[in-house]
């Protein structure tokens, strides 16, 4: 008897059809109804990365990521995969600029009445590190088109293959309205070999195996919540998985919404003494959130003003107000903040914490020219229960506090009308995120897109949101304060940084030296880490020349405040979404590969 089901198990384990082994273009085809299915702008169209070749690396012709429109169901759907194959499932400009435009199209469909749903196969590492810069705007476009649709239609996502879902596109995929994994799957913010790149093989051992699937598994999120279908490899289950997702409709409440629910996790562990990612879902599941957002989420509510640690100083400790990067943690513990010595300049008052608990998300007030604006920032927090979050990286407490403190904002002003509404303005200062164990376990990416969800609402709420980058702009923590802006101005000084990863950390992960990044970066814009390089791909407003960077005189925090001001009015006058980044003068020269790909979806849509 045992023998003979042991045989009926495999002979139902060989009747299945793989989902995994499939590529991109087959795992769309595989998912929509028979005889259904049309590629948009596809190999054939030949829109390649212009970035790629100089660097000596062979592009494809639909840069890896695939578009396929069709029925699923009997209704109108259109399925984005992204190939695994290709650059390890990277985004860049060409592939980030059709999953955005794609999102677009669906969204356009939608309010002319056609219920398009959308279906992403995410098997991606993130950001393509050979397009850095662009890479990681096209994934704020990404995450901004989402949003747009995801209010309509619903947004699955699909996490099949070992890959998994990483990098900035784990931050789209807390944004979907729902998340299907197989057991196979794994999704977080940082992959395994990128924290030991930055944190040491003490804080995660990218080889073994076991911790890896039982942190990031598709067993685990979906445990846990913070995925919702567990599916077996097996393209009818993954199908039918699908069709019963989209047919639920949009949810009353999305994940990246619920900031109680995420409070009253994050309050349940302590960072300190976690639980085993086995007993995860048990601790989560006594966590009751009690409320939406906290009476402090408003700074006149606050409580006391913030007070700097005792290690922080005013003065810039170096000449060009640059901190250490990868492995800086033997280097000595960050010692100043130019987002919180310009935050306190720029303020009317006093400058308050979003929360008594989570001193490193600092609010103010601040006049600018007629509006009264919300200025937000991250700071170091050296005594952060989340030892991988005490030098300003934007972690699971901070990501949660952006949302507070931006939702606070957006709640408050809900009765005022359109024109009126405060202005929010991000000083942004953030090394990058929070690279950790802990952090991955509880999710990182999922309190990444909350924050990333508030500063969405808020600026098609008709807030003017306004970035004003005074320091280091990276990764992950970027994208979750400040990439998401009206309009984003930078100083003009070599201590401000924006990029896609720490230099050292992307010559390991590129198999470059750090040398070989400068030369490239030379030839290749995108690498640059230069900021007048970033400000000529058309994503910066303004680059604002001061005397001081790292503690600002009387006479810049005028030009500033002028400058801030002048960009609330044109936040005003324009879009509510993301499209002006592609007609800034920069973009003109620099992004015709994404207008291409916009004008070859548009053509081909219907």
């Amino acid at each position: 008897m045992t023998a003979q089901h042991t045989r009926t198990d495999w002979d139902a384990l060989l009747a299945r059809t793989s989902f995994i082994e499939l590529g991109a273009r087959a795992r769309a085809g595989a998912l929509l109804d028979t005889g259904t299915a049309r590629e948009l702008c596809g190999p054939f169209d030949r829109i390649e990365s212009p970035w790629l070749e100089p660097q000596g690396v062979v592009p494809e012709s639909d840069d890896g990521v695939v578009v396929v429109k069709g029925r699923l169901g009997g209704h109108p759907a259109v399925v984005i995969g992204i190939e695994q194959a290709f650059q390890g499932g990277g985004i860049g400009e060409v592939s980030g600029a059709k999953i955005a435009a794609t999102l677009s199209l669906a969204a356009a469909d939608n309010r002319d009445g056609t219920p398009t749903a959308v279906i992403l196969l995410l098997e991606t590492g993130g950001v393509r590190l050979q397009e850095a810069n662009l890479g990681l705007a096209t994934t704020a476009e990404v995450c901004s088109a989402l949003l747009e649709l995801r209010a309509l239609q619903p947004v699955v996502g699909v996490i099949a293959g070992a890959l998994g879902c990483f990098g900035g596109m784990s931050i789209a995929a807390g944004l979907c309205t729902s998340l299907i994994m197989t057991r196979e799957g794994r999704l977080g913010l940082d992959g395994p070999e990128v924290i030991e790149s930055e944190a040491g093989v003490a804080e995660f051992d990218a080889s073994d195996h076991a911790l890896i699937w039982s942190i990031d598994g598709g067993t685990q999120r979906t445990g846990t919540g913070l995925a919702d279908v567990l599916v077996l490899d097996d393209v009818t289950a993954v199908r039918s998985a699908v069709i019963e997702t989209v047919g639920r409709g949009v949810p009353g409440e999305h994940r990246s919404q619920r900031i109680g629910e995420l409070r009253a996790r994050l309050q349940a562990v302590d960072p300190a003494d976690p639980p085993e990612p086995a007993g995860l879902a048990t601790v989560w599941a006594k966590a009751v959130p009690k409320d939406t957002v906290p009476p402090q989420a408003v700074p006149t509510d606050a409580g006391p003003p913030e007070a700097p640690p005792p290690d922080a100083v005013s003065p810039d400790p170096s000449p060009t107000g640059s901190r250490p990067s990868a492995g800086r943690a033997a280097e000595g513990r960050r010692t100043m903040s130019r987002g919180r010595n310009w935050t306190r300049a720029l303020a009317d008052g006093d400058v308050s914490t979003v929360s008594d608990a989570v001193p490193s998300v600092i609010t103010a007030d601040a006049t600018l020219g007629d509006d009264t604006a919300r200025l937000i920032a991250v700071v170091p927090d050296p005594r952060s229960p989340y030892h991988r979050a005490r030098d300003g990286e934007v972690g699971l407490r901070e990501g949660l506090s952006l949302a507070e403190a931006v939702t606070g904002v957006v709640t408050g002003d809900a009765h005022l009308p359109d024109g009126r509404r405060r202005p929010i303005v991000a000083v942004v200062d953030v090394p990058s995120q929070a690279y950790g164990r802990v952090e991955e376990l509880l999710g990182i990416h999922h309190a990444l897109a909350v924050a990333v969800d508030a500063y969405v609402r808020a600026r098609t709420a008709g807030h003017p949101v306004i970035t004003f980058i005074v320091g280091t702009a990276l990764s992950g923590g970027f994208l979750a304060h400040g990439a998401q802006a009206n309009q984003v101005l930078a100083l003009n000084d070599p201590g401000v940084v924006i990029h896609a990863m720490h230099k050292q950390a992307a010559a390991k992960v590129t198999r470059r030296t750090v040398d070989e990044l400068d030369e490239l970066a030379r030839r290749v814009p995108p690498l640059s880490y230069d900021v007048t390089d970033w400000a000529k791909l058309g994503l910066c407003d303004e680059l604002l020349e001061v005397e001081n960077a790292g503690d600002p005189t009387g006479g810049d925090v005028g030009r500033a405040k002028d400058a801030l001001a002048a960009a609330v009015e044109r936040a005003r006058r324009g879009p509510r979404d993301l499209g002006n980044r592609l007609t800034s003068p920069g973009a003109l020269r620099t992004r015709a590969a994404s207008r291409r790909v916009r004008d070859a979806l548009a053509a081909q849509w219907r």
